[in-house]
């Protein structure tokens, strides 16, 4: 399937939001940046849609993480359906460049390497209405160079660790934690994305969905079926959230965490209408645990793990 293809359509009235983001870490230090491509179109306006560019650079070594949005109207951008082609304003993206400026955040980065892409939901999923939101990874363990500029600060970004990702949907998942890392300390060349959801069907909660893909020394761990997902078990608060799957001939146990102080705390609307409200690090300690077949390892990053949690609260963490 086309990975990088936008699936935004301007004649549609259904509504979509579709994003496009760069996330990568310092080899050594507690220093990252997220860089998100976005197209919103309200559901039943699509003639509001606009484009949306986002940048932050967490600092958890001098502090304090910088953050902004920048929002144009869609006659400024252009997502191409048959290409990877993206622009917000002047910033660009594509298959190895990102170029742009949010005002006191800048970048000029080149990417490549890497693995083949990633699904964390079963392929079938990507085509039809269920989920109503869709995450993949077409570029996991990506390499990036170039230069990232905080207000008169040059970040030189040599040989980051990262990945190239794309979303999209007619509705944010109502109630999610979300990680990724891409390397850890005793294994940089594996790969992680794990995700625990929550959605609802008018006044019920569905159970919890708790998909996980891991790629490490040549294995790929996908532990998403639908039936073991609905089987894993999870444990979400504002600024952790630990997992364990379904019980096979594989189970992988994992954890994320981070200090209040590592987040920022991000608004998305909702194309039905409304809003959720994102507490955001990449800065996250994670320790995953695989028993293969009686087997067992740990792997451990000590501050490269993504970390998201998506709820209803719109107050930042203290």
């Amino acid at each position: 399937m086309d990975v990088d293809g936008s699936r935004y359509d301007p004649a549609s009235s259904a509504g979509i939001y579709e994003s496009y983001y760069l996330r990568a870490n310092h080899p050594a230090l507690p220093l990252a940046f997220w860089l998100r491509y976005t197209v919103f179109s309200p559901a039943g306006r699509p003639r509001d849609a606009v484009g949306e560019l986002w940048a932050v650079v967490f600092d958890g070594a001098d502090g304090p993480h910088t953050s902004e949005k920048v929002e144009l109207p869609i006659a400024e951008c252009s997502f191409a359906r048959d290409d990877f082609a993206v622009r917000v304003g002047s910033a660009t993206l594509g298959p190895d460049i990102a170029r742009g400026s949010t005002g006191t955040i800048a970048w000029d980065l080149s990417f490549g390497g890497g693995q083949p892409p990633l699904f964390l939901l079963p392929q079938r999923f990507y085509e039809g209405g269920f989920p109503k939101a869709k995450s993949l990874v077409p570029r996991p363990l990506a390499r990036f160079m170039g230069d990232l500029r905080v207000g008169e600060r040059t970040i030189d970004v040599d040989g980051w660790r990262g990945s190239q990702n794309h979303n999209w949907g007619s509705r944010h998942t109502d109630r999610y934690a979300f990680g990724q890392v891409a390397g850890f300390d005793n294994a940089p060349d594996s790969f992680l994305e794990v995700a625990t959801a929550r959605l609802r069907i008018g006044p019920l909660w569905m159970p919890p969905l708790t998909p996980l893909v891991l790629r490490h020394r040549g294995n790929e761990y996908a532990l998403n079926a639908l039936g073991r997902a609905a089987r894993a078990r999870a444990s979400i608060t504002p600024t952790s959230w630990s997992f364990t799957s379904a019980p096979g001939p594989v189970t992988v146990t994992g954890s994320f965490e981070a200090e209040a102080g590592s987040f920022v705390h991000l608004r998305y609307a909702n194309p039905p209408g409304g809003f959720k409200y994102c507490h955001n690090t990449k800065l996250a300690r994670c320790s995953v645990t695989i028993d293969d077949r009686g087997t067992r390892e740990t792997l451990v990053s000590s501050h490269g793990g993504l970390l998201e949690v998506l709820d209803d609260d719109p107050e930042p963490l203290l």
